[in-house]
């Protein structure tokens, strides 16, 4: 199954191809758009290393990055028979690249999620939940980011 995935993909059209790039780019704007309510939150907690601009536009760099790379990422060519199975289904190996994005994508989202909730209801958080925030926000892009670019080296490597 896997290897007829990755021959699909190996074959596709230019239509097809230009698709992907379209969805890949507004991908990329979601995670930028994330990272701007992030850091919009964050800029409102008066610590003045977290409400610069740099501040700002590098939450909304590193969430375009980890946004394109770490969603959907290519799957994993083991060549290895299943390991079990479970009610008639052959189980797949366990790829941790596909976790690492998955919590990656999570923690992510969870830490815009609760930005916007803060923004829009005109909450007023502590210091620590806001940097608390930041930093989920950057350690699951981050993990977007190394999942995402782990998986493409790994398929043409």
């Amino acid at each position: 199954m896997a290897d007829s995935i990755i021959a699909h993909r190996a074959y596709r059209s230019r239509t097809s191809r230009c698709a992907h790039v379209i969805e890949r780019l507004g991908l990329s704007m979601a995670g930028a758009s994330c990272g701007l309510f992030v850091a919009a939150h964050v800029s409102s907690a008066r610590v003045e290393l977290l409400g610069s601009v740099t501040m700002s536009l590098t939450l909304m760099v590193l969430g375009a990055i980890g946004f394109y790379l770490g969603i959907d990422v290519p799957p994993h060519r083991t060549g290895r028979l299943p390991q079990a199975r479970l009610t008639g289904e052959d189980m797949q190996p366990m790829d941790p690249v596909e976790l690492l994005s998955a919590a990656g994508t999570f923690l992510a989202a969870t830490a815009a999620f609760i930005s916007v909730y803060s923004i829009v209801t005109d909450s007023d958080p502590t210091a620590a939940i806001t940097v608390a925030l930041a930093c989920g926000w950057l350690l699951g892009v981050t993990m977007q980011i190394v999942a995402g670019t782990t998986a493409r080296v790994r398929r043409t490597g």
